[in-house]
């Protein structure tokens, strides 16, 4: 067995950590994963990346990573073959729109099927003490209250997840699992016959929370079988062995996902700028007739923001006005451009993954 290139702090629970796992499976690219204990968590880790997140990535010389999606992106200019960015321009960029949409706003159903269901907090409770709090002089069963108590406040209550907005954060899911089936069910991987950044952003919520979690889990099996069969099949896939074609063009079955992108992640992106650049730190915002209340302000997404606007401005001029055309058939184009003036501030050098972090939600 080749000796691990990268020593990837997380958990085999972790929503990032299953995305970055999946892909170096996939790039096959030797690493090592540890457990985040609560001393990596609450000491080394924010010294070395400025952030108490995970996965947290050790490279040999020293140097740690953070942050899943500039982690892929640098590990794409080591690592380049097979590109899992698509080469097609506008592949690309949609990629990440999607990439963006699966790590931003599925977070909130993916935390409350884990935390909300009582068979969810019992099971994943007991994992996450097991797994990463061996390092705490706590009795057990103490330990376990306390995460189940803190890991349902700060991501379900304090995220928004209330008697008025529970159908609608259910909803979202069962209508990701109806709009993948709608892909999934034509092709092995979301543009052909090899995963590729779509993919992968896509298995952060589905691969350890919906796919594994009891509720959402027993959901996916019966509703979207092919979007069940996707999890393994992306946990499965080594560039060694997969060299099939992508499709031409954006598929027409990517279009039920960017109309849900539109109507929920870019006007959630959008609410979230407008309260940072106006310094408050929570906010109301209304998602397809649904008002959210209180959500915390977070500055990384308003990085997000930027990020995709300096995806689009880096295409060339033929491939902006496809994406143009494609956004506004899609009501995404108004919201990444609404808000102006929102500049996060968060790494101006461009340095990520080996910038200082920045927490999704505050502290």
């Amino acid at each position: 067995m080749p000796a691990p290139e990268l020593v990837v702090y997380g958990s085999e629970v972790s929503y990032f950590t299953g995305k970055l796992e999946a892909y170096l499976r996939f790039k096959e690219i030797p690493y090592e994963r540890r457990p985040m204990t609560m001393r990596l968590f609450r000491g080394v880790v924010p010294e070395k990346t400025g952030a108490a997140q995970m996965p947290a990535v050790e490279l040999p010389d020293g140097r740690w990573m953070t942050d899943t999606t500039p982690i892929i992106a640098w590990l794409e200019t080591q690592h380049p073959e097979p590109a899992v960015i698509p080469e097609d321009p506008l592949q690309a960029f949609l990629s990440r729109l999607l990439e963006d949409h699966a790590d931003e706003w599925l977070w909130r159903p993916a935390m409350h099927y884990r935390w909300s269901y009582a068979d969810g907090r019992r099971l994943l409770g007991e994992r996450i003490v097991r797994e990463l709090m061996t390092d705490i002089p706590l009795p057990h069963a103490l330990k376990v209250l306390a995460i189940r108590r803190r890991q349902r406040g700060t991501y379900v209550r304090k995220d928004g997840v209330d008697a008025r907005t529970r159908d609608h954060v259910e909803a979202c899911y069962t209508r990701t699992l109806d709009q993948l089936s709608g892909v999934l069910e034509r092709r092995q991987f979301f543009l052909g016959e090899r995963p590729t950044l779509a993919d992968f952003g896509f298995m952060g919520p589905l691969f350890r929370h919906f796919a594994l979690d009891p509720t959402p889990a027993r959901i996916m099996r019966n509703r979207a079988p092919a979007v069940w069969a996707w999890v393994a099949r992306v946990w499965n896939a080594r560039a060694g062995r997969l060299h099939g074609p992508l499709v031409e063009g954006v598929p027409p079955d990517w279009e039920p996902i960017l109309d849900e992108i539109g109507a929920t992640h870019l006007e959630h992106l959008c609410a979230n700028a407008e309260a940072w650049k106006e310094g408050r730190r929570r906010f109301d915002v209304t998602i397809q007739g649904v008002g959210y209340r209180r959500l915390p302000t977070s500055r990384y997404r308003v990085w997000c923001l930027e990020r995709l606007r300096a995806h689009f401005a880096a295409l060339s001029e033929p491939a902006q006005g496809a994406a143009r055309t494609l956004l506004e058939k899609h009501a995404c184009w108004e919201p990444l451009w609404r808000v102006e003036g929102a500049a996060s501030g968060l790494d101006p050098q461009g340095r990520a993954p080996f910038a200082p972090g920045e927490r999704v939600y505050p502290a």
